[in-house]
């Protein structure tokens, strides 16, 4: 059974950081591709990063390039976001993704099961 946990959000003036975790579990962590999605209240998913399997490629959305860092590490089964220079407009509930499909920035599809319980990040002074 698919479990993924996130962690790490909160409360942050405008400028701070945030290191967002996703813990998996109940597959083989290695040998799927991660992703970051995220949903602001009322609206569509939104794609906000990629990593590959082995985590040596990684592919941002405009909106968060240069800004936000995705990681793993593999022998953990753990999945990351470092974000800095957080901006209001980064409010949102953030996901990690199992093997998310991609059509567009605003366009994905989650497979079923495949997506945690989400965490809240806030920037707001």
């Amino acid at each position: 059974q698919v479990q993924l946990v996130e962690s790490g959000g909160g409360l942050v003036q405008p400028g701070g950081s945030l290191r967002l975790s996703c813990a998996a579990s109940g597959f083989t962590f290695s040998n799927h591709t991660m992703s970051w999605i995220r949903q602001p209240p009322g609206k569509g998913l939104e794609w906000v990063s990629d990593i590959s399997k082995d985590g040596h490629n990684t592919y941002y959305a405009d909106s968060v390039k240069g800004r936000f860092t995705i990681s793993r590490d593999n022998a953990k089964n753990m999945l990351y976001l470092q974000m800095n220079s957080l901006q209001p407009k980064d409010t949102d509930k953030y996901y990690c993704v199992k093997d998310l499909q991609y059509f567009s920035d605003v366009d994905v599809q989650v497979p079923e099961g495949s997506q945690g319980q989400g965490t809240q990040v806030t920037v707001s002074s």
